[in-house]
């Protein structure tokens, strides 16, 4: 997957956002949802943390702790965005959206095509933005958990009714949908060093 600018590292605190092609409401329209969740599990099994998310109808926002691995993180998130391309396009057919189906074979470049590539489910690149501090890591949390209560969406009257996030899990101390790793709890994990056996977490 073609990034504006990759992430060489091995580890480290990342705001990651994942936007649908065109900005269609591919999570929305197929509930795939769970195809973000058993991401999230991937990621957890390979000793990651998952610290915060919202899956918005055409879009998502995760806040994901790197463990060192063998692989770069940019590495990790084309296989994540490959794997999430492949469930979408199935539900999409379980679904029947075959207009939406049609859109995505058409959103293909030439060159990707000659490739094997038919459906374009993501817009090309990812957007990241990593994160050095506690106080950079609660905007981007207070950001993430808003996004639902704010603008055009208006998904819920506030951020900890919105299920498919993690809103829940910090202003109330109840998790959601999703548990997730509270960012405060990574100040004992060293993540610059590998992990031997998986912990999920």
């Amino acid at each position: 997957m073609s990034v504006r600018r990759k992430i060489d590292e091995t580890n480290g605190i990342y705001f990651i956002t994942f936007t649908c092609y065109r900005w269609l409401h591919l999570f929305e329209i197929c509930n795939a949802y769970d195809a973000i969740y058993k991401w999230f599990d991937h990621l957890k099994e390979n000793n990651h943390y998952i610290l915060g998310y919202v899956i918005m109808p055409n879009h998502m926002h995760a806040l994901i702790a790197f463990t060192h691995s063998d692989k770069i993180i940019n590495t990790t998130i084309g296989n994540g965005k490959r794997f999430l391309a492949y469930e979408l396009v199935n539900l999409l057919k379980v679904c029947q959206e075959y207009d939406v189906l049609e859109i995505l074979k058409k959103g293909v470049l030439d060159s990707d095509r000659k490739a094997g590539k038919k459906h374009q489910v993501f817009e090309p690149s990812f957007d990241w933005k990593e994160c050095y501090s506690n106080w950079f890591i609660e905007q981007k949390l207070n950001y993430i958990h808003n996004n639902p209560c704010v603008g055009k969406w208006n998904l819920a009257a506030s951020p900890s009714e919105y299920v498919h996030s993690s809103a829940k899990f910090y202003l109330e101390g109840i998790q959601g949908i999703y548990p997730v790793k509270n960012y405060l709890e990574l100040e004992e994990i060293d993540l610059t060093k590998p992990v031997k056996s998986n912990k999920l977490k």
